[in-house]
C-alpha cells in the first residue's frame, strides 16, 4: 500500500453528503493513532528523548517503532460498527491519562487504578480544575466530535481484511525491526529507567484496567485467614490504670517537611515542644493509601505484601481483638481499605458537622471533637486509630484553617499551573503545621487524662508527596522508581511518662536509637509490643521500642489476663 492509496481513500468532498467529509476507514484510524500519538503523549515522548538522548538512531528507531504499532493496533478496529466507538474510547482515554501524567507527572498503574476506584467523590473533585475541563474539550471532546461528524467509508469485507492487513504486516514488521535494530540500547535503558513505557497512552492506562478489574473479581473469592489467634497480654498494666494507645494515621505527610528531621522551617513546633521522638530515617510501604495502610496494618513486610495476602490475612486491629483489647477506628479520609471491616468504626465526614466540614470534607480537628469524652469513658486497654485527611493534595489550602497560613503567598487553588512553586510548598508546609497541632492536641488529651489511664501515641504517615522535585507532584509513583519525597514518610511517638515506667521502656534510649533506618514493617510489630501482646506472629526484632524496653524496671507484674 502507498502513501498515495491511503490518500486517495482518504478526505473526499461528497455533494450527496451536503459537505460531510468522507474519509476511509484505515486513514481514519491512522490519522486518529498520529493525533493520539502527538497531542497525548507529551510525557511519553520527552522521557523517551531524554533517556535515548545519546543513542539519536536509537531514538528514532523507537519513535518509529511506537508510531507503526500503535497505528497497527488502532487499524485492527477498522470495522464497520466498530471503528467510531472504539477509536472515541481510544482518543478520550489518552487524553484523560495525558492531563495527569503532564501535569503531576503520574504514573496510572493498576495501583493508581485501585486508589481512584476508592477515592471519594470531594476528594476527586479537586482534580476537575476549569484547566482540566478545559483540556478534555479542546483535545478530547472536540476531536470525537469529528470522528462521529465524518462519514467513514468502508470495503466489502474481504477487500477491507486485505487492506487493513497491508497496513497492519507492514506496520508490525516495522516495529519488530525497530526493537531488533537497536535492542541492546533499547535493553541497557530499559534497566535504568524502567518508566519508559509507563506513560505511553491509552494502551498502558487501558491495560491496568484490565489487570485490576480481573484482580478485583479473582478478590471475591478470597476466604480470609485467622491469624494470631494465640495472641494475649501478658499482664495487665503495672501502674493498675488502663493502657491507652492512640494510632494516628497520618496522610501525605512527607518527612522533608518536617522540621523535627531538620526542615528549615518551623513546621513542628508544638509537637517538639512535647517532646516527641522522631524517627528521622523512616519509609513506608508504599506511596498511596490504598497500598500503605493495609501494608502497615499487616504482618507481611513491604517486599512480601500483596493486595491480595492483605485481603486473606488477619490483621493488626484483628490480633488486637484476639488479644481482648478494645479497638476502634474513627476516619476523616477515604476509608480503612479493609482494615477496620471487622471493628467499630466512625466516618466523620458523613455528619457534615458545620463546624468542621464543607463540600464533603473536614479539618482534622473533627477528630478531636469526641476525643476527650472517649477517653473519659475508657475502662480496659483500648487502641485508637484516628485516619487523617493530612496534607492530602492537590487541595492543600482546603487541609489547614486560616490561623494556620502562616507560609504565604500560599497556592489557594487545586489547579497547581495557576501557582508558583514556592506557593505549593508553602500551602503544603501550612497542612504539615497544622498536622502538628492536632498531634500536639491529641497528645494534651492523653496527658489531661493520665491520673486514669497510661497513655501513648504514635502517628505513622502513610506515604510521602513530590512538590514539583523532577516535574512530579502528587504521589502514587510505582514503588520501584518513586522518589524519595514520596517515600520518606515520618513516624513519631509519644509516651507518657507512667506508661513508658510501667512498660519498662527507655525514652532517652528510644530518642538515642530514633536515627536509625525503620519502615512500615516495624509498626505492625511496634504496635503489639506497646500493648504488651504476645503472639506467634509477632517478632520483637521489628518491634521499635523492644530494644529499649526493661521489665526489671517495672514496679510490679499482675498474672497475665485469661
Amino acid at each position: 500500500m502507498t502513501v498515495e492509496s491511503i490518500l486517495k481513500d482518504s478526505v473526499l468532498s461528497d455533494a450527496r453528503s451536503g459537505f460531510r467529509s468522507r474519509m476511509g476507514s484505515v486513514a481514519l484510524s491512522v490519522v486518529t493513532a498520529i493525533y493520539i500519538l502527538g497531542v497525548a503523549n507529551q510525557t511519553f515522548w520527552m522521557r523517551a528523548f531524554e533517556y535515548l538522548s545519546s543513542a539519536p538512531l536509537a531514538f528514532v528507531g523507537f519513535v518509529l517503532g511506537i508510531c507503526a504499532l500503535t497505528i497497527a493496533a488502532l487499524t485492527t478496529f477498522s470495522v464497520k460498527y466498530l471503528i467510531k466507538p472504539a477509536l472515541i474510547f481510544f482518543l478520550m482515554v489518552a487524553v484523560v491519562s495525558s492531563w495527569f501524567n503532564d501535569q503531576f507527572g503520574v504514573i496510572i498503574d493498576k495501583e493508581m487504578i485501585r486508589n481512584a476506584a476508592v477515592t471519594t467523590h470531594a476528594e476527586s473533585a479537586h482534580l476537575i480544575t476549569p484547566a482540566f475541563v478545559f483540556h478534555i474539550l479542546l483535545k478530547g471532546i472536540l476531536p470525537s466530535l469529528f470522528i462521529l461528524w465524518v462519514q467513514v467509508v468502508h470495503k466489502p469485507f474481504l477487500k477491507k481484511f486485505v487492506w487493513n492487513m497491508a497496513v497492519i504486516v507492514p506496520c508490525l514488521a516495522i516495529f519488530v525491526a525497530a526493537g531488533l535494530s537497536f535492542s541492546q540500547t533499547y535493553a541497557s535503558v530499559g534497566r535504568i529507567h524502567r518508566d519508559i513505557l509507563l506513560t505511553l497512552n491509552p494502551f498502558l492506562p487501558i491495560g491496568s484496567v484490565a489487570r485490576f478489574v480481573f484482580a478485583s473479581e479473582e478478590d471475591r473469592n478470597i476466604v480470609r485467614r485467622p491469624l494470631g489467634t494465640d495472641a494475649h497480654q501478658r499482664s495487665a498494666s503495672a501502674n493498675g490504670k488502663p493502657r491507652v494507645t492512640i494510632i494516628i494515621a497520618g496522610e501525605t505527610g512527607r518527612a522533608q517537611n518536617f522540621s523535627l528531621g531538620g526542615y528549615p522551617r518551623e513546621t513542628n513546633p508544638e509537637m517538639k515542644a512535647r517532646g516527641v521522638i522522631y524517627y528521622a530515617n523512616a519509609t513506608s510501604c508504599g506511596t498511596a493509601t490504598a497500598v500503605s495502610l493495609p501494608c502497615m496494618y499487616s504482618v507481611y513486610p513491604r517486599k512480601e505484601y500483596t493486595h491480595r495476602k492483605g485481603l486473606e490475612t488477619d490483621n493488626l486491629t484483628d490480633i488486637l481483638g484476639h488479644a481482648k483489647i478494645d479497638v476502634e477506628w474513627w476516619d476523616n479520609d477515604t476509608g480503612s481499605y479493609g482494615v477496620a471491616n471487622r471493628i467499630p468504626y466512625r466516618f466523620l465526614p458523613d455528619a457534615a458537622d458545620p463546624r468542621f466540614c464543607t463540600d464533603g470534607e473536614c479539618l482534622d480537628t473533627v477528630l478531636l471533637d469526641k476525643l476527650d469524652d472517649w477517653l473519659a469513658h475508657v475502662k480496659s486497654d483500648s487502641v485508637l486509630v484516628l485516619h487523617q485527611l493530612g496534607s492530602h493534595g492537590p487541595a492543600y489550602y482546603r487541609r489547614y484553617p486560616d490561623d494556620f497560613r502562616r507560609f504565604t503567598p500560599d497556592c489557594r487553588t487545586a489547579e497547581f499551573g495557576a501557582c508558583k512553586p514556592e506557593e505549593i510548598v508553602n500551602a503544603y508546609d501550612n497542612s504539615i503545621l497544622f498536622t502538628d497541632h492536632v498531634v500536639a492536641k491529641v497528645i494534651d488529651n492523653l496527658k489531661k487524662r493520665q491520673g486514669s489511664i497510661s497513655a501513648s501515641m504514635l502517628y505513622v504517615s502513610d506515604h510521602g508527596e513530590s512538590l514539583g522535585e523532577n516535574g512530579l507532584y502528587l504521589h502514587g509513583a510505582p514503588y520501584i522508581i518513586a522518589p524519595a519525597e514520596q517515600t520518606h514518610a515520618p513516624i513519631i511517638a509519644w509516651l507518657s511518662q507512667d506508661f513508658s515506667a510501667a512498660s519498662g521502656i527507655d525514652t532517652a534510649c528510644l530518642a538515642a536509637s530514633a536515627s536509625d533506618p525503620v519502615s512500615h514493617d516495624n509498626f505492625f510489630h511496634s504496635v503489639l509490643g506497646l500493648m504488651d501482646v504476645a503472639t506467634t506472629v509477632y517478632d520483637p526484632k521489628l518491634d521499635l521500642f523492644a530494644r529499649c524496653r526493661n521489665t526489671a524496671n517495672v514496679v510490679a507484674q499482675v498474672t497475665p489476663k485469661a
